[in-house]
């Protein structure tokens, strides 16, 4: 057997390893994240700011939101870009009469070829908390609307929201108080004959029946639809939402039928606070503009301290288990760099 020049073993050797180097590298591009991938942090919205409401509709995101009076919607094509978008202020309360002040938590929903808006006011005194709908008189959220009234949640009402099923009825969700005293807030669920009128007794879902439910006060509250591949959730929010404890619920429909109470099965703390972040509630959800990405958006305080002025509105994606339930993990800090939503585009770029 003939001895290999040393010289031209070493060039083999060294061509050999470069082969090997650039196709760990070719793989490598195509799992890690290039550097020149677009990231946002949170918050989206600083506070003072809460009950975030944000739907997607052919290409722009709406943001509804309160200032305690009035109500405004933002539009933009990046949600994580919201606090940069010129708000329309859509209406204000009265100066006399049941809708002239405390309104909270609107929400802006398409239904049917028109918009609606969903919220709750009173006359100054808490008890006299009821839920208003406004409905928009051109295919523009942001345009002109009408007032439709109020609904009839058989008392005391806040957070109010709609679900559609695939067959079109319609129904309305909300928190409420059993009678006339604020001992517990609960979560109702109603029939509707169209988007402004309720058809039939209210039925409850949801009372606030585990110690995560009970810190600072008994509250099941700001209930949200959550569909997956023809599932039906509600996720909501429990405790009082001024303390570090409050956080998320889920509601599981496992019979089909959305208005018998023992269709429902609660499961949580499903969202909670960390020792870096607390106070996460009253969420809603949208698709990343490519529609394959899940997101959360909600708000969280940034002090332990009870109060509501440190709450900021953030956004992070979730998944969906093997069982297909929606895992939202845990709230991700503030200034930690993520992801932009993923566009209709790849979201790794190979260099």
């Amino acid at each position: 057997m003939k001895n290999i020049n040393t010289k031209k073993f070493l060039h083999i050797l060294l061509l050999f390893n470069l082969i090997i180097l650039y196709g760990c590298a070719g793989q490598l591009s195509r799992v890690l994240p290039s550097k020149r991938i677009k990231t946002f942090t949170n918050p989206i919205i600083s506070a003072p700011s809460f009950d975030p409401w944000m739907i997607y509709h052919k290409g722009f995101y709406y943001y509804c939101y309160s200032t305690g009076r009035s109500i405004y919607i933002s539009e933009t094509r990046h949600f994580t870009d919201i606090a940069k978008a010129k708000p329309v202020q859509i209406w204000s309360a009265y100066s006399r009469g049941s809708w002239t002040d405390n309104v909270w938590a609107p929400e802006l929903h398409f239904i049917k070829g028109k918009w609606y808006i969903y919220f709750t006011a009173d006359d100054g005194k808490n008890e006299n908390h009821r839920m208003c709908v406004l409905e928009s008189k051109t295919r523009n959220p942001s345009g002109a609307y009408i007032e439709k009234g109020q609904l009839n949640t058989q008392g005391w009402a806040i957070d109010g929201t709609v679900l559609e099923k695939d067959d079109g009825s319609l129904y309305f969700i909300w928190s409420g108080w059993a009678n006339e005293i604020d001992e517990k807030q609960n979560i109702y669920i109603a029939p509707m004959k169209n988007p402004y009128t309720i058809s039939g007794p209210r039925v409850l879902i949801a009372t606030p029946d585990q110690p995560w439910e009970q810190k600072g006060h008994l509250i099941c509250e700001a209930p949200q639809v959550l569909k997956n591949k023809g599932r039906i959730f509600i996720v909501y929010s429990a405790s009082a939402s001024w303390t570090k404890d409050y956080c998320l619920g889920l509601l599981i429909n496992r019979k089909g039928d959305v208005l018998n109470s023992d269709s429902w099965e609660k499961v949580g703390p499903v969202f909670e606070k960390t020792d870096k972040v607390w106070g996460v509630g009253h969420c809603c959800f949208v698709k990343s503009p490519n529609n394959k990405e899940d997101w959360i958006i909600y708000h969280s305080k940034s002090k332990e301290e009870d109060g509501w002025d440190d709450r900021n509105v953030c956004a992070q994606p979730f998944k969906w288990n093997k069982k297909g339930l929606p895992e939202f993990s845990s709230p991700i800090p503030p200034a930690v760099p993520l992801p932009i939503p993923s566009e209709k585009r790849k979201m790794f770029i190979r260099d």
